[in-house]
């Protein structure tokens, strides 16, 4: 029978065992490359097959302190589906590997996830160059890919296909959520962005989102991700314009937000900028320096308006505990850890909509995961959401929000129905 959760079923959450099978360095402590049914469960689930589900995640490299903290929401859901007796009755065995925050690394890893630990699907992807170069892998191979971080747009516009999904929101979602607000804190604004194509591919659908509605962009400065030294970039960022826009993530969102202040960027012109520039890891060593900075999110840590709500608290305490003991530098689940979380229940429940039983059945799953509607719950305290047919990318509320006195502030939670944008993919067939 299967268990339910409510506010006294304390223990419902389990924090499963890590087999060692390859070991990598994971701050403190050690991540194995394989994460297998908790040993606990094993005998509920007796002589089962679990379905297997590769990830791939950044343990090292630029983009690790966010891998790390993907792996806590990824492994929240897992752990939770196998308490409440599976998918179908069957484990969830999770294959981690690390991509090294590296293209043609994760294409490698993807491909030993396809042919030696024959995963039946796929539920990872931090970088974009990342996501992008493994794409064709998972396509060759007939294996549903649920995103769980990347944002670059082609992913779900030209670089489209029928096998990859993205249960979170894209750029261009965001900057129809948010152009109306910018334009009302100014209508000129320099982009300053993260030169590789997610940072690219922001840049463009935030230029046409401040076009729209009245607003220009007089200017756009790239910088090379792991550039510790903005100083020479942003020091030649001058001229008359209202705002100063940044698309940035984990050190680099840092750097950017120290060096601006110092450089008196971001007292001359009001400072915006996706969220991952401001993710609570970040904010101490932004301190005060990101004071006043206005972001777009598709999840932020506090209880206000729409995430005021049983589901979010729940997920929130859960999350709390645990990146205590593996990313104390992040004491509060941030997009990654809730993105992750929510992906690989999407998968979930497309895999029950369709009986999905392994890779022979990936067209089932297909059709079950076009057109989903997820709805505000245990598996997705984020809120309503919708995968569109079309192009397999989500639509869900959007929060703008401003940092006052080192915290969130929300300012406006912009529905899903409102963040839709035409969809700029062409499906192969």
């Amino acid at each position: 029978m299967t268990k339910t959760w409510n506010d006294d079923n304390e223990d419902f959450w389990y924090s499963g065992k890590v087999t060692r099978r390859r070991l990598v360095g994971w701050g403190g402590g050690i991540l194995g490359a394989t994460m297998l049914v908790p040993a606990p469960w094993r005998a509920a689930f007796g002589a089962e097959k679990p379905f297997k589900v590769g990830s791939l995640q950044p343990l090292t490299g630029p983009a690790a302190p966010g891998g790390k903290t993907s792996i806590v929401g990824l492994q929240m859901a897992v752990d939770r589906i196998n308490k409440t007796g599976g998918i179908h009755g069957r484990p969830v065995q999770l294959i981690i590997e690390d991509d090294e925050s590296k293209p043609d690394v994760g294409r490698r890893k993807a491909q030993k996830l396809v042919e030696e630990d024959e995963v039946d699907v796929s539920c990872g992807g931090f970088l974009s160059n990342v996501c992008l170069a493994c794409m064709p892998v998972w396509a060759q191979n007939k294996i549903v890919n649920m995103i769980s971080v990347c944002l670059d747009t082609t992913i779900t516009g030209s670089a489209c296909n029928k096998y990859t999904f993205r249960p979170f929101d894209a750029a261009p979602a965001q900057a129809v959520a948010f152009g109306p607000e910018l334009v009302k804190l100014g209508k000129k604004w320099h982009i300053v962005y993260a030169d590789y194509s997610w940072g690219q591919s922001t840049r463009d659908a935030y230029a046409e989102g401040i076009k729209k509605h009245g607003g220009e962009v007089v200017g756009a400065t790239g910088i090379p991700i792991g550039t510790a030294d903005m100083t020479p970039f942003l020091s030649k960022i001058t001229g008359n314009f209202d705002g100063l826009f940044g698309i940035f993530f984990g050190k680099d969102g840092v750097t950017l937000g120290n060096q601006a202040y110092d450089l008196g960027l971001t007292k001359k012109y009001k400072f915006a900028g996706d969220g991952a520039i401001a993710v609570p890891s970040n904010l101490p060593a932004l301190g005060n320096k990101i004071e006043g900075f206005y972001g777009i999110d598709r999840y932020i840590p506090v209880f206000q308006g729409p995430l005021d709500n049983p589901y979010n608290r729940r997920f929130f305490a859960e999350a709390a505990k645990r990146l205590k003991t593996v990313a104390p530098q992040a004491p509060v689940p941030d997009r990654y850890v809730q993105s992750n979380y929510e992906a690989m229940n999407c998968l979930k429940l497309g895999m029950e909509k369709s009986g999905f039983t392994g890779r022979k059945d990936s067209n089932k799953l297909i059709a079950a995961l076009e057109g989903l509607h997820m709805k505000l719950s245990d598996d997705f305290p984020q809120g309503d959401k919708f995968l569109r047919k079309e192009d397999h990318q989500a639509f869900l509320t959007e929060f703008i929000y401003q940092i006052k006195g080192g915290k969130y502030h929300l300012i406006e939670a912009v529905p899903a129905d409102k963040t839709v944008y035409p969809s700029m993919c062409t499906m192969p067939a």
